[in-house]
């Protein structure tokens, strides 16, 4: 697939194929793509392969704009509980951002355990706050 132009909205990226296909990712799938600044995300390269945020260390590629994404059940939490900070919670499992981004997105599905651990790590975090 060869890619023609790529742009931004306030809420996407979009880009479009040399035959004339358009798709977009929704800057709220991705959590550094989510709470970067407009300039931030305005800072980036693309290759044939798809799009490099270096200072956001976040990449998509230009296929993944194309897949059919069903919303997944960790993409349904995040997004009605906007207080919880995507990136935070996996620093805090010891596991990478962009991981936690793709189980959120669909790309990637977690394990039972992990999924086990995602939710109970968001719990420990609710058990913190109520302490509080």
């Amino acid at each position: 697939m060869k890619i023609e132009k790529i742009w931004l909205t306030d809420t996407a990226v979009w880009i479009r194929t040399d035959d004339g296909k358009e798709a977009y990712e929704e800057f709220a799938d991705y959590p550094r793509l989510r709470y970067a600044t407009q300039e931030q995300r305005q800072q980036f390269e693309a290759d044939e392969f798809g799009i490099h945020w270096e200072a956001l260390d976040e990449d998509l590629s230009f296929e993944g704009f194309f897949d059919t994404k069903e919303p997944t059940a960790l993409y349904r939490l995040f997004m009605s509980h906007p207080e919880l900070n995507v990136s935070a919670i996996a620093r805090r499992m010891g596991i990478s951002q962009s991981l936690m981004a793709q189980y959120i997105s669909g790309k990637k599905r977690p394990s039972k355990a992990r999924m086990e651990l995602i939710y109970d790590t968001v719990h420990a975090i609710g058990k913190e706050l109520i302490a509080v």
